[in-house]
């Protein structure tokens, strides 16, 4: 099936979620990608249940549309057969540390060497430009690092990652995108380029305002942290026959609820008047919503 991106070629060489989760996405847009692995493959290959050996669900749902190829290279030969297909692509992926590229002579400038108006986006833990470049990274790290776990300390009270590879999947999507504007002036100037998406820089720009709020300011105007996903109250409300996920938000979503439950006295309350007010009084807003459900 034809989509956005078809014609447009692709050789990836990634593996665990950020990398194949991100070129993935290019594929199902239509984008023919060539996935390149070592002889030992990608890790998630391996990784929970498989019906078929080397087949695992992680890997699955990571790595659909794409052709494969095993290349081993540190072999002269290799980088060789790696660089003639090159020479047909549009875009090259990695997420490899950037020691790694520069030890298999894989850099930008030796891509653009052979296919000068190549796209060639390189993303990892940390920007090679930073004091952490050389650093490898997971999600895990990247969760602590950003601050992430942080955030649900405030609300937990010990540092918590979400049970999810957030970072992983944010910085697959920036990738992406940062993929299609430069595929986009390629087509207009005929120029292609580098791309860096390092993990800790997308993330940190990724909670900031949820981490700064009130310390946005010099001086600060309040305390960091966003109020309304502070607080403790901030989940579904339990029911009789479940759990429910209600948020009566904006000005008119809060006037229909307190009209609908009865409690117009709500409506005019100067603690609830506003969105602003509400905000300010979150926990009090959570907790008559949660006692009329």
């Amino acid at each position: 099936m034809s989509g956005a991106l078809s014609g447009v070629k692709i050789l990836e060489l990634t593996s665990v979620v950020l990398g194949p989760w991100a070129v993935q996405i290019l594929a199902d847009m239509g984008a023919e990608v060539i996935k390149v692995e070592a002889p030992f493959g990608d890790s998630n290959r391996q990784l929970g249940a498989y019906r078929n050996k080397g087949m695992a669900a992680l890997y699955l749902s990571n790595n659909r549309n794409k052709r494969s190829l095993v290349l081993d290279l540190k072999q002269d030969s290799a980088r060789e057969a790696l660089l003639a297909i090159v020479k047909e692509c549009d875009v090259f992926v990695h997420n490899n540390r950037p020691q790694v590229m520069t030890k298999l002579n894989l850099e930008y400038e030796d891509i653009k060497a052979v296919k000068p108006d190549i796209v060639y986006c390189g993303t990892y833990g940390y920007s090679k430009h930073g004091p952490y470049g050389q650093k490898g990274a997971l999600d895990d790290s990247i969760q602590a690092v950003s601050g992430i776990a942080n955030l649900n300390e405030l609300v937990l009270g010990e540092p918590r990652y979400l049970p999810t590879v957030v970072a992983d999947k944010t910085t697959a999507i920036t990738v992406v995108y940062a993929i299609l504007a430069a595929l986009f002036h390629r087509e207009r100037t005929g120029v292609g380029q580098e791309i860096e998406v390092p993990m800790f820089e997308t993330m940190v720009s990724f909670v900031m305002a949820e981490h700064l709020w009130g310390e946005t300011f010099e001086p600060p105007l309040g305390e960091a942290g966003y109020t309304r996903l502070m607080s403790h109250h901030r989940k579904p409300y339990k029911t009789k026959d479940g759990y429910i996920a209600v948020l009566p938000y904006m000005n008119d979503h809060w006037r229909v609820f307190c009209e609908k439950a009865g409690r117009e006295d709500l409506i005019e309350d100067e603690r609830f008047k506003d969105l602003s007010s509400r905000v300010t009084n979150i926990d009090e807003t959570y907790s008559e919503t949660g006692k009329i459900l």
